[in-house]
């Protein structure tokens, strides 16, 4: 099963990135893992100028989710299930990468003085992932595990503010996302790290 734009993905309104089809593909018997992020940015349409940057010179490729959903609960598909998008380090063949617009730390992602959380994730927007993440499970049985981008990139940098001091690379999908909720309503394990 190899479909770009699946017709059981009713629910994401498919809008591929420039270099989609430069990004290595796969089987969708390869999934196993879906990662949940948080852009950290205003909105869907600054996410959308961030994905299309070029950040592989060889592939001419960026970096990106394979979905996103806004506040508002619409999703929207910027690569497609069966092509590796680079969304988190280590686990891109393995994963669909999910994005939740939000605004994180924006824009002081690595000042030290600056790690609150700014904003949960929505209802409308859980409902909205909880009913995908059904979906795509009941479409591609192998997948059997979630997490969040801060539970596989562990990496620390230092602060913005002050090179001495080190802060997470990756907060995201925030330290109240509704885990429990969310593996309740899909039945999907959290994925252990090694």
């Amino acid at each position: 099963m190899s479909l770009s734009n699946p017709a059981w993905l009713e629910q994401a309104r498919p809008d591929p990135l420039a270099y989609q089809d430069r990004l290595e593909q796969r089987s969708l018997e390869d999934i196993d893992l879906i990662v949940i992020h948080a852009t950290e940015l205003p909105d869907l349409a600054t996410a959308r100028e961030y994905g299309e940057q070029i950040h592989y010179p060889v592939s001419q490729t960026g970096n990106s989710g394979h979905l996103y959903i806004d506040r508002d609960g619409e999703i929207h598909q910027w690569v497609a299930l069966n092509y590796i998008a680079h969304h988190v380090a280590g686990f891109n063949a393995s994963s669909i990468g999910i994005e939740i617009i939000n605004l994180g730390r924006f824009p002081n992602w690595l000042d030290s003085r600056q790690q609150q959380w700014q904003e949960p994730v929505s209802a409308v927007q859980l409902e909205a992932l909880i009913s995908l993440i059904n979906q795509l499970k009941e479409q591609i049985p192998s997948i059997t595990s979630i997490a969040g981008h801060d539970q596989l990139d562990l990496r620390f940098v230092p602060a913005s503010n002050d090179a001495r001091l080190k802060v997470r690379r990756k907060l995201d999908p925030g330290p109240d996302f509704p885990w429990t909720q969310v593996t309740e309503a899909t039945g999907l394990s959290v994925l252990k790290r090694p």
